[in-house]
Order: C-alpha cells, then sequence, then structure tokens
C-alpha cells in the first residue's frame, strides 16, 4: 500500500504546486474509500459471515418467522456441569415454487425417492399457483438436503432454517416450556415454562433478515470466523438432570401403580428456595408437542391449579399454635373420636377416640379433633394472620408463567366452624408451590423462601447474572421451627408405616395427607382423594424437601400406602447422591 502511493505521487510532481495539492487530497479521498471497502468486505465476509450465508441460502422468499435464532437452556449437575435442555439446531426446509413447477407428478415422484412425503399434501401444495413459496417438509438433515439438491429440480427449493429442539424429550417438560407461534402466528416465542417467562432474555434479534443485497455474491462464501449475535443470554437452571430424571420415573410408576389421575413432585432446597427437580404425569415430548391430545396436558399444576391439601397443612397450623404459646406438645385432651363445632360435627379419619391424648399424638396419628383444638385456642385474628403469613392467598414469586393465587375466602368469614374445617386442611384451596414454600419454613429456621427454577443468566459478554433471590420474611421463630421439626421427626420415627419408615443415619421430619376432593355440584366426592406427602431433610438442617401428591389414586385409601415407600426410596438417593453426611447414630436394636 505503501509503495503503491508513493508511485502515484511520482506521477503528480510534475504538476504545479496547486495542481499537486488537489490531487493528493483526492488520492487520499479514494484511498480511504478503498481502506473502507476493504474493512466491510472483511466484516461482511469473515465476522459476520455466517449470517450472510444463512441469509443468501434462505434467499428471498423464506418466511422470517422461520429464520430465528435463540439463547439456550441448561441443567446443572450437582458438580455444576451443565447439560442441554433446549438448543438451536441447524437444518434445512424442502418448499417449492407452484409457479415454477410444470409436472408436479414427476417432482413428486423423485422427492419421494429421496424422503417419504404425503402425495395428496404435496399436490394439494403443488396446485397452489397464486403462490411463489410452500413448504413441504421440515428439518431435513444435511445429507437429505444435499441429495434434493443434486437432482436440480426447477422450482425445488432447499433452505437453511433453524429450529429449537430439546435434547431430553420429556424431561422437565413442564419447566421448560416450548416455543411456538403466538396469536399472531407469525412470531416465534416461549409458550409455557422458562421458555415463556424468560422470553426477553432468550430472544435473539437480527436485523436485516428479509432483504439481503449480498445474498447472491456471498450465498456460497466459506466463512473462517463466527461472532455470537444477540445482547440476551443463555439460561441456566437450578434443575439436576439426573435427580430430575429419577423423580419422573418415580412418579410414574406412582401413577401406573394405582391408577391415577395426575401424580407430581417437587424436590426442593427449603434454606434456598431452589428447585432440583419439578414434574408431574401425564408427561408430553417437548419435541413433539403438538400431538398431545389436549392442551391441557401442558398447564403446570404446581403453579397454576389450587386444592385443598388435607392434613399436610396440619403442621403449619400446629406449628403456629406453638409460636403463639397455646399449646405445647405435651398438651392434653381427652379425644372422643369427634367434636361439634356450632351444628356441625367434625370426626377423625377413622371416626375413632382415642382417649387422653397429647399434642404430639394428635401429629403422630392425624388426628381432626385436636386441630380443631387448636383452632379454637388461638384467637381468629392470630390464626389468620400466620396462615397469610406464611403465604397463602399471594404468588410466591417463582419464576415460571401463570402463577395464580389461592382461594382463602373462608379466612375472613369469622366463623368458627370455618377455622375449624382450615384446621384440619379443608376450607381453603392453594397451590402447590405455595404449600412447599410455606412447609419449608419449618425446616429452616422459620423464613419464607422464593422457589426458583434458574440459578443465572449467562451473558455473551463472559458475565453471569445470578437469580438466587434473597430470604424472606421468618414466620415462625428459630424454637418453633426446632420443636416442629422435633415433632415430625417423632411421627416417622414412631408411627409412619408402623414406626418402619425411619432412617438409621439420618432424621426425617414428614407428613402425609389425605384430603377429600371437592365436587362441582358441592360436597365432596365419597370415593375421591388427594393423596399427598413431605418430608425434609437431615431434619435439623435441611437440604432437601420432597413434595409428592396423587389425585384419584384407586385401591388406596391413604396417602401412606401410596406415597410413603416412594418418598423414602428418594431420600435414601438424594442423601447417597449428594454425600450428605450422617446428622445422628442408629437406635440400638432391641433384643
Amino acid at each position: 500500500m505503501h509503495s503503491m502511493i508513493r508511485n502515484l505521487i511520482s506521477i503528480i510532481n510534475p504538476f504545479s504546486d496547486n495542481t499537486k495539492n488537489r490531487l493528493y487530497w483526492i488520492l487520499v479521498f479514494f484511498v480511504c474509500i478503498a481502506l473502507f471497502m476493504v474493512y466491510t468486505l472483511f466484516r461482511i465476509q469473515i465476522v459476520h459471515g455466517d449470517y450472510y450465508v444463512e441469509a443468501a441460502e434462505n434467499q428471498y422468499v423464506t418466511p422470517a418467522a422461520s429464520v430465528f435464532d435463540r439463547g439456550s437452556i441448561f441443567f446443572q449437575k450437582k458438580d455444576r456441569e451443565l447439560v442441554s435442555a433446549a438448543t438451536m439446531t441447524t437444518g434445512f426446509v424442502l418448499a417449492i415454487n407452484p409457479q415454477m413447477i410444470t409436472d408436479p407428478q414427476s417432482v413428486y415422484q423423485a422427492l419421494h425417492d429421496i424422503i417419504p412425503l404425503d402425495q395428496d399434501d404435496f399436490m394439494r401444495k403443488a396446485g397452489r399457483t397464486q403462490s411463489v413459496y410452500q413448504e413441504i417438509h421440515t428439518r431435513l438433515d444435511t445429507e437429505t438436503a444435499d441429495r434434493i439438491r443434486a437432482l436440480r429440480i426447477r422450482g425445488v427449493q432447499v433452505l437453511r432454517t433453524k429450529w429449537r429442539s430439546y435434547p431430553g424429550d420429556t424431561i422437565a417438560a413442564h419447566v421448560i416450556g416450548f416455543v411456538g407461534f403466538g396469536r399472531d402466528g407469525n412470531v416465534l416465542t416461549g409458550q409455557y415454562g422458562v421458555e415463556r417467562f424468560y422470553d426477553e432474555v432468550l430472544s435473539r434479534n437480527r436485523e436485516g433478515m428479509r432483504v439481503n443485497p449480498f445474498a447472491e455474491v456471498f450465498g456460497n462464501l466459506h466463512t473462517l470466523v463466527s461472532e455470537g449475535s444477540g445482547t440476551s443470554g443463555d439460561i441456566v437452571l437450578t434443575i439436576e438432570p439426573t435427580v430430575q430424571a429419577l423423580a419422573e420415573t418415580t412418579i410414574a410408576s406412582i401413577s401406573e401403580r394405582w391408577s391415577a389421575q395426575e401424580t407430581g413432585i417437587i424436590i426442593i432446597n427449603p434454606q434456598t428456595g431452589a428447585l432440583y427437580a419439578m414434574s408431574k404425569t401425564p408427561a408430553y415430548d417437548l419435541n413433539n408437542f403438538r400431538s398431545v391430545p389436549s392442551q391441557s396436558v401442558f398447564r403446570n399444576t404446581f403453579v397454576e391449579n389450587v386444592f385443598e391439601m388435607g392434613s399436610i397443612m396440619k403442621p403449619l397450623v400446629m406449628a403456629a399454635a406453638l409460636d403463639v404459646g397455646v399449646i405445647s406438645a405435651n398438651t392434653s385432651y381427652y379425644d372422643s373420636g369427634s367434636v361439634t363445632v356450632r351444628n356441625r360435627t367434625i370426626f377423625n379419619f377413622d371416626r375413632k377416640g382415642r382417649g387422653q391424648v397429647t399434642m404430639q399424638d394428635v401429629m403422630n396419628q392425624s388426628l381432626n379433633t385436636g386441630m380443631v383444638l387448636i383452632s379454637q385456642k388461638m384467637s381468629k385474628q392470630d390464626f389468620k394472620d400466620y396462615m397469610l403469613a406464611f403465604g397463602f392467598g399471594e404468588r410466591t414469586g417463582i419464576d415460571l408463567p401463570a402463577e395464580t393465587t389461592g382461594l382463602i375466602g373462608n379466612l375472613n368469614t369469622n366463623r368458627d366452624v370455618e377455622y375449624a374445617n382450615i384446621s384440619f386442611g379443608q376450607g381453603i384451596a392453594v397451590t402447590p408451590i405455595s404449600v412447599v414454600r410455606a412447609l419449608s419454613a419449618l425446616g429452616n429456621g422459620g423464613y419464607l423462601v422464593t422457589p426458583h427454577v434458574v440459578d443465572r443468566i449467562d451473558r455473551p459478554s463472559g458475565l453471569s447474572k445470578n437469580m438466587t433471590p434473597s430470604r424472606g420474611p421468618q414466620v415462625i421463630s428459630g424454637e418453633t421451627s426446632d420443636e416442629i421439626t422435633r415433632i415430625l421427626i417423632e411421627v416417622v420415627d414412631s408411627t409412619l408405616l408402623n414406626g418402619n419408615a425411619a432412617l438409621d443415619y439420618y432424621s426425617i421430619a414428614a407428613k402425609t395427607g389425605t384430603a377429600q376432593i371437592p365436587s362441582p355440584g358441592g360436597g365432596y366426592y365419597t370415593d375421591r382423594n388427594l393423596h399427598s406427602f413431605f418430608g425434609y431433610f437431615p431434619a435439623y438442617n435441611p437440604q432437601f424437601l420432597i413434595f409428592l401428591y396423587t389425585i384419584h389414586p384407586k385401591g388406596a385409601r391413604y396417602a401412606s400406602q401410596t406415597l410413603a415407600s416412594p418418598f423414602f426410596d428418594m431420600a435414601n438417593y438424594l442423601l447417597n447422591y449428594y454425600n450428605v453426611p450422617p446428622d445422628r447414630a442408629p437406635k440400638p436394636q432391641s433384643l
């Protein structure tokens, strides 16, 4: 470049000084233009080569919506290794221009020899001669695309495209969600789960995709350097893929064993609110979501549905009474098997009395009469305040879409019978995720946490944004947390599964729940129940809380039959998988 400039200067030397001056600046101007063009070509051919190759191969008629980019979603293993949950896959679309096809039958036969095509569908699209673009097949691999290109059939196009793919198929489907066309039918956006909630983070906007003046020039350019596009980020989940997979196997087995309508599981860290697993049946394949029999399959029951939860609410009410100081574990009363509140008689689940019992017995044997006594010992204002403090009636703030609030109107009635019903888990309907948040407070010192499924957002710049929410308000004291935990450990050690459920080296605080399902016509079904089970461990410093539910299981009356064994199998697995140190010595064996 320098020698070229010297040669040009030597040419203008014979001219007068004024002329030389003008020629010199003209020369500088053209040299600057040349340098700018070289730089621009470098940017087009090397830095942004992928962009123009893709645009060129799609030419001008590919619908803009079919060419898109999107951030990735990752699972996170216990050692923080990332595993792909959602990514972009590059492939090809087979399309035709009906205006250019003169013999549709021969074109169909030639293409059908390479890739199976529906003849009626092909002929129908080939007959749309008012159109210049009809998609015949999507998601072709490179080998198939090359074979079709080699046919050189006039009016047949093979166009590069991208689509969303989910390597885990069904894994964490209700957490991840999928990408589909929105209501206007023209824009691909997240429709459920993280894909929807974090759509703005995952979206990638690429300008100038509709018209590319360099398409013909650079269509076959081999690029040497690539540069990432987008200003958003990739999502890293708290979901642990191995734990999630086992959780899904567990609930599938429960649903099959008991012919249940639906079964679900949440595994959460009660100290931080991070979810290790969330799944329900029936599941669906994220790569084939259009095949589901009903869109109701897409609903995330944990955040979108409400239930009367039954006896797993009892520890929350008892914790509130312990915190106020109106009872202790040794508070006793005479249990006749029933109690009358106003004009309504409330029975124990088996309608049997136990005689003189304590509050520990109330929890061990899940006695409704004892819970009614607690509701009567507490003032209605205290009772209501604690239920609201546990978060019922509000959203938890989980980072998943369409979260609803509970139905807690009966807390506002001030009627004795309503408060009695609520004390043993009937009369208010709440979301499973709100119950999980409240139950977490029992074991973590009394604090509300914010359930969340995203750990961080990784930006293209290399920076990361941590998404772990700060700890919320304290609902019950640390002393109350310890005492209700001790009571629930005793439930496991002495009563659950006839005292055979306890683990030798780990303390587990747990409780079952069996609730009648409300009938749309009023009252409750006599033959349909919601079974639930929760437990946290190691109990005094819990790293895990497992919540299980199953709707309308057949052939089992109580949750201890359907959910206790799967819970303990899962607990054993987690303790070993995460190498959690034992927190107690085994009980001495009786002689």
